[in-house]
């Protein structure tokens, strides 16, 4: 596949910012409490004229058109920081002399092989609480 001027460059796609800025907006608390307060204003204007269908169809699409979108924003920046999250982890794995470099892979492994590593980590956590040659629990057997 050939790389676009932004791969070249290095430059993040216009519509990835975009969808950042609008969260890092919608994160704000300031938002949170002028929404709440809309509503209110809203329902009481509603409740003043009697609950008119076209004003409550007008407010019914307005938040479901806005979760729509926010589902796509939220959805993209949290796949965004995964993403670069779990790049930070794979570059952490091969700087360790001593890691299993085979779990760099593990997101796109058949899912027995998740099920082993997810069992030998099990195993490594367990053994690690126990310490070398201690019980599970005193008097009582592992």
């Amino acid at each position: 596949m050939p790389e676009t001027s932004l791969e070249r460059t290095g430059q993040r796609h216009p519509g990835s910012r975009v969808l950042h800025v609008l969260d890092r907006w919608a994160a704000r608390p300031t938002l949170a409490l002028g929404l709440v307060a809309a509503v209110v204003l809203w329902v009481l204007f509603s409740a003043a004229f009697g609950f008119p269908a076209r004003l409550e169809s007008v407010f019914q699409t307005l938040a479901a058109a806005t979760t729509l979108a926010m589902v796509f924003v939220i959805q993209h920046t949290q796949s965004r920081a995964q993403a670069a999250t779990q790049r930070k982890l794979d570059e952490i794995l091969r700087s360790s002399p001593s890691a299993d470099n085979t779990l760099i892979t593990l997101e796109e492994a058949p899912d027995n092989e998740l099920k082993a590593a997810t069992a030998a980590s099990r195993d490594a956590r367990r053994d690690a609480r126990r310490g070398p040659g201690t019980e599970p629990f005193p008097g009582r057997p592992g």
